[in-house]
């Protein structure tokens, strides 16, 4: 006999109903992501999932039940941050592309930034995460850096843009084990 939720999956997958799990199709488990809800803007007020950097960065030795996620200029975070004094603090939302995982994690770092969600910049992923690893140079961090889903990216973003808002208001990490309705607070573009 299979238990707990292991083999609730494993009944769901042979009945057909589960279409698609992203940590089994990356190959990583349900321990290797971090979890954190947006609070406002109402709209986006999901639970996401970030999968943090494989060999660099640090870890939340603190809970942030309110902080703000601010959307980094240039959104790529590969140049000087032009508005650094906004990310002291706080966490940052870069994009992937223009250089290294660990050149924008080291940016937002000499910003005073507590963390870093770098999103995938293919706007249709939702679904494959991308392991970012050290980049090969003498250069460290210590702030956690996150992976973040392009549409997930792309989302928030969109919402911030609509609201002419400068930033989230985000819980950062959200242990979704004693969120009984895990599932449902989901983005619903997310499949699960």
């Amino acid at each position: 006999m299979i238990k707990g939720i292991q083999g609730w999956l494993f009944c769901l997958q042979v009945l057909g109903l589960v279409i698609h799990l992203p940590q089994l199709a990356t190959g990583l488990g349900v321990n290797d992501f971090l979890y954190f809800r947006v609070l406002s803007p109402e709209d986006i007020g999901y639970i996401f999932t970030a999968a943090p950097a494989q060999d660099f960065g640090g870890v939340f030795t603190q809970l942030y039940e309110e902080i703000y996620l601010v959307l980094a200029e240039p959104p790529d975070g590969c140049a000087e941050l032009r508005n650094a004094a906004f990310l002291e603090g706080q966490v940052t939302l870069l994009e992937r592309g223009g250089c290294s995982f660990l050149s924008k994690a080291r940016r937002v770092e000499e910003a005073g930034g507590k963390a870093v969600l770098i999103a995938d910049n293919a706007y249709d992923n939702d679904s494959l995460y991308v392991e970012m690893v050290q980049d090969g140079t003498a250069v460290s961090t210590s702030i956690p850096a996150l992976f973040l889903l392009g549409r997930d990216g792309l989302m928030i973003r969109r919402s911030l843009e609509q609201h002419a808002l400068p930033w989230a208001v985000i819980s950062i990490p959200v242990n979704v084990s004693s969120i009984a309705s895990f599932q449902l607070m989901q983005p619903p573009w997310t499949l699960w």
